[in-house]
């Protein structure tokens, strides 16, 4: 696909886990309905109330390798010991067609789409500090205390990544969260696919 097909925008959000990413990527998606999700594919097991296709399209490791082979991802990364990867061809059919995309996906697939995709929007999301992102973590009841302990660990060196990013957003109060982000969004899509239509 040459570039100058490029109709849409895309959106790259990061951050580390227990940031409230998810919560604020479906604020925005609930907001702006011409906004498209792009849907991650991933090898690790669907948490609790987690629908395939939906959440993520959950495949075994053996596909996953298979299509990093076959240059299928347009980024992949390997997260919490679990392949997570975008889907090329999905991106590229949907740019193609002039809409606007969110993904949410870690730093590692953050610097590899940014490669492929140089005029992508990305936005890194912060918490408050290191305490709040551990009571978060511990709160949401899903990880045990060795989980939590690695997913502070890579917290850290993720945060490290933040000056990559082009906007950044601390998500300390959600609604102050929410309309920063839905601001961004709206002034930096492109007019073939707005958001905010």
């Amino acid at each position: 696909m040459r570039f100058k097909e490029v109709k849409g925008s895309l959106f790259v959000i990061s951050a580390p886990s227990g940031a409230g990413k998810s919560t604020l990527c479906k604020a925005a998606l609930q907001s702006l309905p011409d906004l498209r999700y792009s849907i991650s594919y991933t090898t690790r097991s669907p948490r609790s109330g987690e629908k395939n296709g939906v959440d993520y399209v959950f495949i075994d490791q053996k596909e996953f390798v298979e299509g990093i082979k076959e240059n299928r991802w347009a980024e992949w990364a390997m997260v919490h010991d679990n392949y997570y990867g975008t889907s090329a061809k999905d991106i590229d059919r949907e740019l193609s067609a002039g809409k606007n995309i969110l993904l949410d996906i870690d730093v590692q697939g953050a610097q590899q789409i940014i490669q492929r995709y140089p005029n992508a929007i990305t936005i890194f999301i912060m918490p408050p500090d290191m305490k709040e992102l551990e009571r978060r973590l511990t709160s949401r009841g899903t990880d045990s205390a060795q989980v939590i302990s690695k997913r502070l660990k890579n917290a850290v060196k993720e945060m490290a990544q933040h000056k990559m990013y082009q906007y950044i957003i601390v998500n300390d109060q959600l609604e102050a969260s929410i309309s920063e982000l839905l601001t961004i969004i709206n002034k930096t899509a492109s007019n073939d696919g707005s958001a905010g239509k």
